[in-house]
This record gives C-alpha cells, sequence and structure tokens, in this order.
C-alpha cells in the first residue's frame, strides 16, 4: 500500500502533478496514520511523523514520488450574521465561551449545526442561516503551526514544570494553593519551620525549620 508521508501546504508543491484527491470533513482532517481512500477509489495510508490539520488544497507526498491533494468536504453549517459590527462581536463571545468550534469569515461565523447554539445565536438577536460548505475553524492561539510545519503546542502550561502548588499552612490554618502551573520540574512546597515544605521534586527536601 502505498504511503502518504509528508504534508505541504497549498502553493508549495506542484499542484498539476496531483494524481487522485482526498475529500475530507473537519474532523478527519487532523490526523496522523490512518487508511484512507482517495476519491478516485484507492487507498493509500497517511503515515505522518506527527498529527497534523490537514488544510483544503494541501498536498501529500507519497512514499514513491507521487502527490494526492486534500479537498475540505462540505458539512452541514449554520451562518451566523448580525446588522451591526458590535453585535456580531458580542454574540461571537456568546459563542466562544462555549468553546465549539468556529470560523471566521468576512462578515458572518461559521458554526456546525447544532440546534442549541442556533437557538442561543437567534436569541442574541442574530440570523443564523443554515447553509453547506467546507468548514476550517479558526485554531487555538496556543495550537498554530508554524509554516515549517511543527507545532510547539504551548497550550501555556509552560512545560517547565513548576507546579507552584505552595501548600502554605503557617500554622495560623491558611492554606494559600497558588495553583499556578508553570511545570519547571521543582514542585516547591516550603515548609519553613512554620509549616512549609519545600519538596523539590529533583529528589531532595529542604526543610528550613
Amino acid at each position: 500500500m502505498r504511503r502518504a508521508i509528508e504534508v505541504v501546504p497549498r502553493g508549495g508543491y506542484p499542484e498539476t502533478a496531483a494524481e487522485a484527491c482526498v475529500t475530507l470533513a473537519y474532523d478527519d482532517r487532523h490526523r496522523r496514520r490512518i487508511r484512507l481512500t482517495t476519491d478516485e477509489g484507492w487507498e493509500f495510508l497517511l503515515d505522518l511523523a506527527e498529527a497534523t490539520v490537514l488544510g483544503d488544497g494541501d498536498g501529500l507526498r507519497l512514499d514513491d514520488g507521487g502527490w494526492l491533494r486534500v479537498r475540505a468536504a462540505d458539512e452541514d453549517l449554520v451562518a451566523v450574521t448580525c446588522r451591526e459590527a458590535a453585535d456580531l462581536a458580542r454574540v461571537a463571545w456568546h459563542i466562544g465561551n462555549r468553546h465549539i468550534p468556529a470560523a471566521i469569515d468576512g462578515a458572518r461565523i461559521l458554526i456546525r449545526h447544532d440546534h442549541v447554539i442556533v437557538d442561543m445565536v437567534r436569541g442574541l438577536g442574530a440570523e443564523a442561516t443554515p447553509l453547506r460548505a467546507p468548514f476550517t475553524p479558526e485554531r487555538g492561539a496556543y495550537d498554530r503551526q508554524p509554516a515549517h510545519g511543527h507545532s510547539h503546542g504551548h497550550g501555556h502550561s509552560h512545560g517547565h514544570g513548576h507546579s507552584h502548588g505552595h501548600g502554605h499552612s503557617h500554622g495560623h490554618g491558611h492554606s494559600h494553593e497558588h495553583g499556578h502551573s508553570h511545570e519547571h520540574g521543582h514542585s516547591h512546597e516550603h515548609a519553613h519551620g512554620h509549616g512549609h515544605s519545600h519538596d523539590d521534586e529533583h529528589g531532595h527536601e529542604d526543610r528550613h525549620g
């Protein structure tokens, strides 16, 4: 079976050389390894080094030097619009607050058809018009892949390991639990004599008291 081993963004590969297309809905365009079938009916294995979002028009380089073209499939969507930009911004905030995928398309917001969300936006005074179209929602601010393809996956948990969960127990009964999670590898639990326990996750434990 032929394997697709690299994703090249639209415009960065010889599109006229693509011998077939593979049409995928949004949920199927974020994959690392899966068997797929082209629109022409033959199977291939998507076999990437890491999970990658496939964009409409991107190219898949095959292990034998061939190329495939990715197409975004039409899906059941809703176009959300408002007469005033300020109203659309307010509706966008409410949609974002529900943590659902959404695409910004000029003066409208595209979301998947969901009667609960449709009722909500109409209740806020927006128009909600069903349509079928490709869906490519905005990605999270910390989930964007740089142009060269790797994704830092920042997610803002800084990977340092600092788990500052400061468990201060000062003897007089308040428990600070700071809760920021920098992850530096040391999980400071100071025990300074009045309750702090400096537990360093490197294996040594400072006791200042």
